[in-house]
């Protein structure tokens, strides 16, 4: 279970990264591509950052990640200087594909066609 200081470091971490992405981010993955935050897990020692990545606008999901690990460094300066003063030590980066939104359209597209033979039998 996160703590409270867990929650609230992933969530401030969450906000401006965030905007990172806003600003700098067609020049890690390019244009046409959205790019939003869904959620941060911190380790217990706050050392480690779990982002978890949403992205639309491309098939090749797996590549904007591979971008973003490849510009870690650049990343992870740019968040540190916007919330360098409020954390002790800036916490590692980790990136994961998040995939919920893809699972529910998928799971949508089941229920609508199981609907529909369902219809068609009656």
């Amino acid at each position: 279970m996160e703590s409270i200081r867990q929650k609230q470091v992933g969530e401030l971490i969450r906000r401006y990264f965030g905007m990172i992405l806003t600003e700098t981010g067609t020049n890690i993955y390019g244009r046409g591509k959205l790019v939003t935050v869904t959620d941060v897990k911190m380790t217990p020692d706050l050392l480690l950052a779990k982002i978890y990545i949403s992205v639309y606008g491309t098939e090749d999901k797996p590549e904007v990640i591979m971008l973003m690990e490849d510009s870690h460094t650049q990343l992870r300066q740019a968040l540190a200087s916007k919330i360098g003063k409020q954390m002790r030590r800036m916490p590692d980066l980790e990136f994961f594909l998040d995939d919920t939104v893809d699972e529910m359209y998928r799971v949508d597209a089941l229920l609508n066609r199981v609907n529909e033979e369902d219809k068609n039998k009656n």
